[in-house]
């Protein structure tokens, strides 16, 4: 929102929580509401979800009301206003056990031919939308793109062992190679998906920073990946020990975007090399978009 209005683009913003940004107070699970927002719209980027902190906090009927029948409200308003474009925002997530190779096994090189094996709720719901999705496209002939996003949030992580355990910054900046992507990548992929929607009809499409490694680095990367990177990007060492940061020993998985810069033109800025780079300059790694947002807190109270 604050990108299309930045960009003079006329846009209604809905969520359930009122802010400077949000033009409609309301859920996507209320499909009377839904009717009434999506009259005249011609794009739609759905990102309203329950995601992973929520699975402690809500009830897994929550997560099917916002995330599986919130999408099947949007997608038959889309149908009903004749949308150009459906834009579904998910989540890395969707992939669950997959991500997660055996100890000392390579790391898993995830591309969108992964089969999902999701873990909890919230993954299971993400797929059932996305497979939603793929129905409305092949049965009404909507345009529906779907994102699998990286971890993106500038809070802190949501394992209290990782957030006890590891410097902030050095922790994310290591997950941009191999999980995590900027916030202002996200949006750009979401532009993207939208020019491109009419033209693909359906896909699915990883979001993530673009990663250094390649699938032949994967055995050493479950093992030991410090000298894997230190081949690849050698000018992270002196950075990190100047700063008493460490690279994590080992990635469990791999996230490839390929597809999503091959098929929608997609141009990520802010990867692992950048981030350093900016941290060696004495500046800010973050974008100046993921700055402004700042954290907002998985929850309304703590």
């Amino acid at each position: 929102m604050r990108t299309l209005r930045a960009r003079k683009i006329e846009a209604v913003g809905l969520d359930v929580l009122d802010s400077p940004f949000t033009d409609i107070v309301g859920s996507v699970a209320d499909r009377a509401m839904v009717d009434r927002a999506m009259r005249g719209i011609t794009d739609v980027l759905h990102a309203a979800t329950l995601h992973k902190p929520h699975v402690v906090s809500h009830s897994r009927q929550d997560f099917v009301d916002t995330n599986v029948s919130g999408t099947l409200n949007l997608l038959e308003a889309a149908v009903a206003n004749q949308v150009r474009a459906f834009v579904y925002t998910s989540t890395t997530s969707t992939f669950g056990d997959a991500l997660t190779p055996p100890r000392g096994a390579p790391a898993a090189w995830i591309t969108e031919d992964v089969v999902p094996i999701p873990k909890n709720i919230y993954g299971v719901t993400k797929v059932a939308a996305e497979d939603l999705c793929q129905l409305f496209h092949r049965n009404q002939k909507l345009p529906c793109l779907v994102l699998r996003t990286s971890r993106f949030f500038p809070e802190g992580d949501d394992v209290p062992e990782l957030r006890e355990a590891w410097d902030d910054s050095n922790l994310k900046i290591n997950e941009l190679l191999y999980r995590r992507v900027d916030v202002e990548d996200v949006v750009s992929a979401h532009f993207c998906a939208l020019e491109k929607a009419a033209s693909l009809g359906f896909g699915r499409f990883i979001v993530s920073a673009t990663s250094p490694f390649s699938r032949a680095d994967t055995a050493a990367l479950g093992v030991d990946a410090p000298p894997v990177v230190r081949r690849l990007v050698p000018e992270f060492e002196s950075i990190y020990s100047a700063r008493g940061w460490r690279m994590l020993p080992v990635f469990d998985r791999v996230y490839v975007n390929d597809r999503a810069r091959q098929l929608l033109g997609w141009r990520p800025q802010y990867d692992f090399r950048r981030a350093i780079t900016a941290i060696a300059a004495g500046h800010d790694w973050l974008s100046p978009l993921a700055r402004e947002i700042g954290s907002k807190g998985y929850h309304r109270a703590p």
